[in-house]
């Protein structure tokens, strides 16, 4: 498995956590945790980023 690989699954492993981390905090304070939330929803949209990137890398022709 390639590093690139590798790090796409890291930002769904993130963003996991900041999700978890978000509604613990939200559940034991009742305060919103924006900071969490917002990582958390990067690190999904950088997951879908890197992956199409390495597929257009893939297949330069431009078609999926």
């Amino acid at each position: 498995m390639k590093f690139s690989k590798f790090f796409q699954y890291a930002y769904l492993i993130f963003a996991a956590l900041f999700i978890l981390d978000a509604s613990s905090k939200y559940k034991n304070t009742g305060e919103i945790a924006y900071a969490s939330i917002i990582l958390g929803v990067t690190a999904v949209f950088m997951y879908f980023f890197k992956k199409k990137m390495s597929n257009k890398y893939k297949n330069p022709n431009g078609s999926n």
